[in-house]
């Protein structure tokens, strides 16, 4: 049965969908069957991935709003064991339509729940919001990966974040975990960047990863590609990071298990 996750932080430029795409790609590089849901309006997760929004006919958003299954929506990437839920502006309307839909909370876990036997993992690239998509989406998740920026403000917004966790884990989603904080656009040779870390783990400890995201030129230019970083170039420091990412979580979950280990800690 798939773990869901999602990756959520309502900041913006905080690397939220190049995390969703990349640690999705990673799992599916280490042979664990994984299912990228877009559900950001913007829609950028569907195009770095290789897809133009331009031959989307069905989304997210059909599913959220009228019913559609998602199976019937789901997208073969150029990826061997990656999968894809696409997104569409049309999901930024989606709230309002959705305003009067009894456990409206509810919509996306309940579309999801029929493919956890499909997948190992499912990754949910979250709006950059705290609406109800993003409710939908902590609502569904097993956990949350939240990316955070080693900036001055790097800790801003994140408070609201942590609260809106707290109401749904009381209120709708009891399970719900924070799988950790990810440090992302990380300059070593930047003293703020190391001040920001240790302020963020001295907050924080050990829900912050052992992994930290690289300031990466290689990274940066993959999306323009269609091709998550691992595609792009397999030997940069960006992949080399998300794939870590992605070992990390499999190791504290003893996820490990469901393949050959020493397989997955040689790549």
């Amino acid at each position: 049965m798939a773990r869901i996750i999602g990756v959520a932080n309502q900041k913006g430029g905080v690397g939220k969908t190049t995390t969703a795409i990349n640690l999705a790609a990673s799992f599916a590089v280490l042979e664990y069957k994984t299912l990228l849901v877009d559900g950001d309006p913007q829609a950028n997760s569907t195009t770095g991935v290789g897809f133009d929004l331009h031959n989307i006919t069905q989304s997210l958003y059909d599913c959220m709003v009228n019913g559609t299954r998602g199976k019937d929506v789901v997208l073969k990437t150029e990826i061997p064991y990656l999968d894809l839920m696409p997104s569409h502006i049309d999901l930024v309307g989606a709230e309002i339509e959705m305003i009067n839909y009894p456990s409206r909370e509810m919509v996306l876990k309940n579309m999801l729940d029929p493919l956890r036997d499909e997948y190992d993992f499912i990754i949910i690239d979250c709006s950059p919001s705290l609406g109800l998509i993003t409710v939908n989406a902590l609502t569904a998740a097993d956990s949350v990966v939240v990316p955070v920026q080693c900036e001055f403000f790097a800790l801003e917004g994140l408070g609201k974040l942590l609260n809106t966790i707290k109401i749904v884990q009381s209120r709708l989603n009891t399970a719900l975990v924070i799988e950790g904080i990810l440090m992302t656009m990380y300059d070593g040779r930047l003293r703020l960047c190391n001040q920001v870390v240790s302020e963020v783990r001295r907050h924080f400890e050990d829900m912050v990863f052992s992994t930290i995201v690289h300031r990466n030129a290689r990274l940066a230019e993959a999306p323009s590609t269609g091709k998550p970083v691992i595609l792009y170039d397999a030997t940069s420091k960006g992949s080399i990071n998300y794939l870590n990412l992605a070992k990390e979580i499999l190791q504290k979950n003893d996820m490990t298990k469901m393949k050959n280990e020493e397989k997955i800690l040689e790549i």
